[in-house]
């Protein structure tokens, strides 16, 4: 094992406008995924609340605000809800391909329309063509991009309207980033996508699929905590999102790491 993996380098962003709580500021802490050992080291971190993007795993260092909370939802022991199983019949001739992560112009087309509708002004609101292609190929671990897409017709695939950026990892599967079509007939799509994960997670005997953060008070969060059972990562591990309410906030970074700034 490597002693870049054993001792990665970590730094800090300085404070920048909470994406998701108003009034408040965010603060990342970060280090570089490289080398033989990146998958594993996205793993270990992964289980202390980190995410990735590209070849960087990050996790919130707020100076003042514990909100954001790393959730999954124990695959293995999931059951829909009647609201979702009418939602996977009602889709059921949607076609599902994972696709190795290489982009396309259909791919951007539908992220750009997703971004316009349910995220304007959003820090992926300027994304252009190149910094999509570098958010789903620039990647040091094993990850595919799933599509969704209307029936195929005279042997031609429907109409893409959805898309998930999906890690596999040896507990499960990492929802990186999914967008969809805002204005689908279909309704529910996003949901859709997450049903399906839980299920891919299921034939593939993972217990798990990481949803990233969830905020409290943020409400566009709130549609995580409708996939149960969930945990939440709390200061004493990962435990069931209804229990240990005053348990709030990531686990502390090991002590005694200092971070540089940028």
């Amino acid at each position: 094992m490597s002693a870049q993996f054993r001792f990665p380098r970590f730094f800090v962003t300085t404070p920048a406008p909470c994406p998701y709580l108003p009034g408040r500021s965010e603060r990342k802490v970060f280090t570089e995924l490289a080398g033989a050992h990146a998958g594993e080291l996205n793993e270990a971190l992964g289980r202390i609340g980190f995410r990735r993007s590209q070849s960087v795993a990050y996790r919130p260092s707020c100076i003042e605000c514990q909100a954001c909370v790393s959730v999954r939802v124990v695959a293995s022991r999931f059951e829909a809800n009647a609201t979702q199983r009418k939602l996977t019949r009602r889709n059921a001739d949607v076609e599902i391909t994972a696709c190795k992560p290489w982009t396309t112009e259909e791919q951007y087309d539908l992220l750009r329309r997703y971004l316009a509708a349910r995220h304007p002004g959003g820090g992926m609101a300027e994304m252009d063509e190149y910094d999509f292609a570098d958010m789903v190929e620039q990647t040091p671990v094993t990850t595919y991009i799933i599509e969704y897409r209307e029936p195929s017709h005279n042997g031609l695939p429907g109409k893409l309207i959805g898309a998930c950026l999906t890690d596999r990892q040896s507990d499960g599967l990492s929802m990186v980033y999914s967008f969809y079509d805002p204005e689908s007939a279909r309704g529910g799509l996003g949901t859709l996508i997450i049903l399906d994960h839980i299920q891919r997670a299921r034939a593939n005997r993972l217990p798990y699929v990481y949803l990233g953060y969830w905020v409290k008070g943020s409400a566009r969060m709130q549609y995580k905590t409708k996939f149960r059972p969930i945990e939440r990562l709390a200061p004493s591990g990962w435990r069931p999102l209804e229990v240990d309410d005053n348990e709030v906030g990531l686990p502390p970074m090991p002590g005694g790491l200092k971070f540089p700034k940028i």
